[in-house]
C-alpha cells in the first residue's frame, strides 16, 4: 500500500464516490428515457426498478460499519468496487426489466460499502484535525460523479448500454486503486477515549425527528432523481441529449451543498430546512410547469442540486452531533431514512405518472415536501448554545468530528499531534 497525504487522500475519496455515488447511483435516472424506450418498460415498472438500488444501500449501510471493522476498510472499499463492476456490467447488457433490476440491486450494494470503506481509512490516514476538511471534499464525489456522467448522455444518448460498460470499466481502476491506495486496517481509536456515554432518551427522540425529516426528504427527491430526465423528454419533447444539461446543473449546484451545511451548523439548522425542503420542492413544481423550457429546467435542475445536497449534508451533521462518539451510528440513520423515503417514493411516483400523468405526479410530491418544510421547527436543535462566542467557535462539520471522541472529562479528545503543537505555542 502507497501511503497519501490528507489532501490526496480527500481527493482520491471523492473518485471512488463519484464512482459509486455519481455512476453506479444517480446516474441511472439520466438513462431512463433511451432504457425505457428499448426495453419497453412503464413509469411503474421503472420506479420499482429504481427502489431496488436504495434497498440495496439501505441493506449494505446495515451492514457496512461491520465490514470495515471486521475486513478493514481496504477489503470493505474493495468489495464495494466488485459489486459496482458487477452492477454497472449487468445494466450494459440487460435485455429485460429483471437483469436490469439485479444491476441496479448491484450498484446499491457498492454505494451503500463504500462510504464506511473511506470513512474507516481515514480515520487511520488522516489527522483528527482534518477530518472535517476531507470528509467535505469526499461528500462532493457524488455531484462529481454526476457531472461525469453527463458527456455519456450528451454523447452516447442512443448507447447506453456503451456509457454503462464505460462506467464499468472506471469502476474496475477504482477496485484496482483502492487495493493499492486503501490501508487494510479498520478505524484507529485512541487508547484514551472514554466509551460513548448510553444513548439518552432525549437523544433517541431528537433521533427519530430527524430520521422523519430525512424520510420525507428522500421520498420527495425520487421523484427527480429518477424520473426528471424522462419527464422532459416525454412531457417537454427534448431531445434525450438535452438531458445532460440537466443533469450537470444538478452536479454543478450540488458541489455547494457541503458550503451550506456547514453554514446551517453556524447560524439556524431549522430555518436552512426549512428553506431547502422548500427550494426542492419548489423544484419539482418548476420542472414539471416548463418541462419544455430547457433553460427553466436547467434552472430547476440548479435548485434541486443545492437543495438536495444541502440538504444531506444537513442531516449528516446533525446525525454525528446527536451521537457523540458513536460516528458508526450517528451519520448511518439519517441516509438510512432518506434511503428508505426514495425507495418509498421511486414506486408510488411510478404509479402516480401512470394514473395521473407526469405534471399531477410531480405537483403533489411537491405539495408534501412543502407542507414538510413549514413543520420544520420541529427539526432537532442539537447545538447546547452557551456564551455566543463559545458557540460560535464550537460548530462546523470538524466541530462534529471533534466530539466523536471523549475524554474522561466529557471533554473532546484532542489528537496528541495538537497537545504538543500548544505546549509550543501557548
Amino acid at each position: 500500500m502507497k501511503s497519501l497525504s490528507s489532501t490526496a487522500f480527500s481527493l482520491f475519496g471523492a473518485a471512488l464516490v463519484a464512482i459509486s455515488y455519481g455512476l453506479a447511483r444517480f446516474a441511472f435516472g439520466l438513462f431512463v428515457p433511451p432504457i425505457r424506450a428499448e426495453l419497453e418498460l412503464t413509469p411503474y415498472v421503472i420506479g420499482i426498478i429504481g427502489a431496488l438500488p436504495l434497498i440495496s444501500f439501505l441493506l449494505a449501510t446495515l451492514v457496512a460499519p461491520f465490514a470495515a471493522d471486521r475486513l478493514g476498510a481496504r477489503n470493505t472499499a474493495v468489495l464495494s468496487g466488485v459489486f459496482g463492476v458487477g452492477g454497472l456490467t449487468l445494466i450494459s447488457q440487460a435485455s429485460a426489466a429483471l437483469s436490469l433490476g439485479v444491476g441496479v440491486f448491484a450498484c446499491g450494494i457498492c454505494t451503500g460499502l463504500m462510504m464506511p470503506a473511506l470513512t474507516a481509512a481515514m480515520q487511520a490516514l488522516v489527522k483528527r484535525s482534518l477530518h472535517g476538511r476531507v470528509s467535505a471534499v469526499m461528500n462532493a464525489g457524488t455531484s462529481i460523479g454526476v457531472i461525469v456522467a453527463v458527456p455519456a448522455v450528451l454523447f452516447l444518448a442512443g448507447a447506453w448500454r456503451f456509457a454503462y460498460l464505460s462506467f464499468a470499466v472506471l469502476a474496475g481502476f477504482g477496485v484496482l486503486a483502492a487495493w493499492y491506495f486503501i490501508p487494510s486496517v479498520s478505524r484507529v481509536t485512541p487508547a484514551n477515549a472514554a466509551p460513548p456515554p448510553p444513548i439518552s432518551a432525549l437523544q433517541w427522540s431528537r433521533l427519530f425527528r430527524l430520521s422523519l425529516f430525512a424520510f420525507v426528504m428522500g421520498f420527495v427527491s425520487s421523484a427527480y432523481w429518477i424520473f426528471a430526465p424522462d419527464l422532459v423528454v416525454t412531457l417537454g419533447g427534448l431531445p434525450p441529449g438535452a438531458t445532460g444539461g440537466v443533469w450537470l446543473a444538478v452536479g454543478i449546484a450540488g458541489l455547494g451543498g457541503a458550503v451550506v451545511a456547514d453554514l446551517a451548523d453556524r447560524n439556524n439548522p431549522p430555518i436552512t430546512q426549512a428553506l431547502m425542503l422548500t427550494m426542492l420542492s419548489a423544484s419539482l413544481a418548476l420542472l414539471a410547469a416548463s418541462p419544455g423550457q430547457l433553460v427553466l429546467a436547467s434552472f430547476s435542475a440548479l435548485v434541486f442540486g443545492l437543495a438536495y445536497m444541502s440538504l444531506t449534508g444537513l442531516y449528516l451533521m446533525t446525525g454525528i452531533r446527536l451521537l457523540p462518539g458513536r460516528l458508526s451510528m450517528g451519520p448511518v440513520l439519517p441516509f438510512m431514512a432518506v434511503s428508505i423515503g426514495q425507495a418509498t417514493g421511486s414506486p408510488v411516483v411510478g404509479l402516480l405518472v401512470s394514473e395521473f400523468g407526469y405534471a399531477d405526479a410531480f405537483a403533489m410530491f411537491s405539495a408534501i415536501g412543502i407542507l414538510a418544510a413549514v413543520l420544520s421547527p420541529l427539526y432537532p436543535r442539537y447545538i447546547d448554545h452557551g456564551p455566543e462566542e463559545e458557540a460560535e467557535d464550537d460548530t462546523g462539520l470538524q466541530a462534529a468530528f471533534d466530539h466523536q471522541l471523549l475524554g474522561d472529562d466529557g471533554e473532546p479528545l484532542k489528537p496528541i499531534a495538537d497537545i504538543a503543537e500548544e505546549a509550543i505555542n501557548p
